[in-house]
This record gives structure tokens, C-alpha cells and sequence, in this order.
């Protein structure tokens, strides 16, 4: 990322508007997405107006795209994007006995989400259904889990995957110990 702030301000209108153009977006299609006014989105692409964090980040949401690789020089399509271990966003307060890990980016939840889960012994993580025709895609990496769909009922052990449905209650629950679990949420 370039380290002068005036730079930065120089490439964002041409960003933002080459983003749009790119998901074939009128201004007031992304008006209506983002909740950004028309003529403050069209002043923002223009230069005339430097948006706020908050306005920034509902723009990059509404455009799906990531809030940093619209700062950023160049191609990025020569990097590689790195989350270290250290910096991955974790849910410690959901379920009981597990902790969350988010592996995917934050632009794309509600779409694509990836989680790396671990459970303690007779831990447990009873879910809500999701979006209609969301489905979930576990593997065991470790341990043995019991998954509940509805009225479906599977016990995995390590290196098993089963797929369901996320559109009706389920949940996730270690047997016989610690678990932990590659978890993909997709939602229609």
C-alpha cells in the first residue's frame, strides 16, 4: 500500500468508479446498495469529495471488493494475500466450548463464508437456520463430531465430510473429546 496519503486520494475516485463499472453499476444501482447518496457517490468518483471510513467501507461492501486492494497499486493479480494466524478474526462467544476462526473475507459473509472451528470436549454449536438454500460443508481435521440437521443425525470422525442443509436448525457437537472442523457456509 502506498505510504503517502495524497496518493492514496488521487487513485480512490478512479478505483471506485473502475469497480463499478467493472459489475456493470449505474451510480444509483450503488446508491441503492451501499445507502450512499447518488450525488455523494458521483462526487466521490469525481474527486470532489473524499468519503468517510464509513461511507468508504459501505461502498466497498455494496461493490463487493476488498476495502485495501482499492488503495493499493498496481496488479494485484501477481500477489499473494496473506492472513497470518496471529491476525485472524476469532467468535469466542458463540456456542459453548468452541472458538470461531473466520477465514474468509469480510466482503464476502452472507455469500461464501469459511470458518476453522475447535471444539472443546462436549463443546457445541447450535446454529439457526441461515438464508433459504444456505448449506453448510464440514471436514473433520481432528476428532469426532456429532452434525444435526433438521431431523438428520451423522457422527464423523477425522478426514469425513458430509454436506447439509444450513436452512434449518443445526448444530455441531465434539464426541469423545477435543474436535476441530473446516466449516463452509454457502447461501444461494
Amino acid at each position: 500500500m502506498a505510504e503517502n496519503p495524497d496518493e492514496i486520494l488521487t487513485r480512490l475516485p478512479a478505483r471506485l468508479k473502475q469497480a463499478r463499472k467493472e459489475r456493470g453499476l449505474s451510480l444509483e444501482a450503488v446508491a441503492n446498495l451501499s445507502g450512499v447518496s447518488r450525488s455523494m457517490v458521483s462526487q466521490i468518483e469525481r474527486g470532489e469529495s473524499s468519503p468517510t471510513i464509513s461511507t468508504l467501507w459501505n461502498l466497498t461492501r455494496a461493490l463487493q471488493v476488498d476495502f485495501a486492494g482499492l488503495l493499493e497499486e498496481g496488479d494485484n493479480k501477481d500477489q499473494i494475500e496473506v492472513l497470518r494466524t496471529t491476525d485472524v478474526p476469532s467468535i469466542d462467544n458463540m456456542g459453548q466450548g468452541c472458538q470461531i476462526k473466520i477465514l474468509s473475507p469480510p466482503e464476502e459473509a452472507g455469500g461464501h463464508e469459511v470458518y476453522d472451528i475447535r471444539f472443546e470436549e462436549g463443546g457445541s454449536l447450535n446454529s439457526a437456520p441461515h438464508t433459504r438454500g444456505a448449506v453448510e460443508q464440514l471436514t473433520v481435521l481432528a476428532g469426532a463430531v456429532q452434525v444435526v440437521s433438521g431431523g438428520a443425525d451423522e457422527r464423523l470422525g477425522q478426514g469425513d465430510t458430509a454436506r447439509y442443509a444450513a436452512d434449518i436448525p443445526h448444530s455441531i457437537a465434539s464426541i469423545d473429546g477435543p474436535a476441530r472442523v473446516f466449516l463452509i457456509v454457502k447461501s444461494a
